[in-house]
């Protein structure tokens, strides 16, 4: 019974710092592949309590390796954004203006019983008070309301342009283009831009990459 408890004190302590090296993602909503990774240390940990005859080294080296492999996946989609939409996917936009986008509802086969929960769960009972409503990555739906005026959307993140963000803001390249030009900066050097379809705009540079325009608390604002 003490060589148990010791093994289950170890097992927990150590996953303990499994999860501590993952970092705080862990705790909230999963990704896809966080998700896989958290079910499959719960596996290993539970063989290392349940099987003594086993030595501890069969299921921590295991978890340590899904760990780096975690950490791996991370820093290859912080540094390359493209892997983290072929792994994790898009945003996707399910209701914009108060009208639902049913042809995304059925690609994603979310039906409309399933929306219509996910915004009672934001406080919405009516999809026409919803400006704009977005499916994220995990799963997780976020809304804005009419009430609280046009959204600012991501066009850029990271240098990367978002696919089918202009459309969603009622802009276009040429208005992209220009708006870089009077910003005198180039995509690669915007770190975020967010737009609203009256033409505002927030516009946050990279930090290697500073513009002259002047600073207000972190970001420059413009209008159309």
């Amino acid at each position: 019974m003490l060589i148990l408890m010791l093994r289950t004190l170890m097992v927990y302590l150590l996953i303990l710092l499994a999860m501590r090296l993952m970092g705080k993602r862990q705790l909230g909503e999963l990704q896809p592949a966080e998700l896989v990774s958290t079910i499959l240390i719960s596996n290993l940990a539970s063989i290392s309590i349940e099987s003594p005859e086993l030595p501890l080294t069969a299921s921590l080296v295991p978890v340590f390796l899904i760990v780096a492999l975690e950490l791996f996946l991370s820093g290859l989609c912080f540094c390359w954004p493209k892997a983290a939409r072929l792994l994790f996917g898009s945003p996707v936009t399910v209701i914009r203006d108060g009208k639902i986008c049913r042809e995304t509802l059925r690609s994603l086969r979310f039906g409309t019983g399933d929306l219509l929960e996910a915004l009672r769960g934001k406080d919405v009972f009516d999809p026409a008070q919803v400006s704009w409503a977005v499916v994220e990555t995990n799963g997780s739906i976020s809304v804005c309301k009419t009430e609280d005026g046009d959204p600012f959307i991501p066009v850029i993140a990271d240098g990367q342009l978002l696919k089918g963000a202009l459309p969603l803001c009622r802009k276009d390249a040429q208005w992209l283009e220009f708006l870089l030009r009077k910003e005198k900066c180039t995509r690669e050097q915007v770190l975020l831009l967010l737009v609203r379809a009256g033409g505002e705009y927030r516009l946050i540079p990279k930090e290697n990459s500073p513009l002259p325009q002047k600073r207000i608390r972190g970001l420059w604002k413009g209008q159309k």
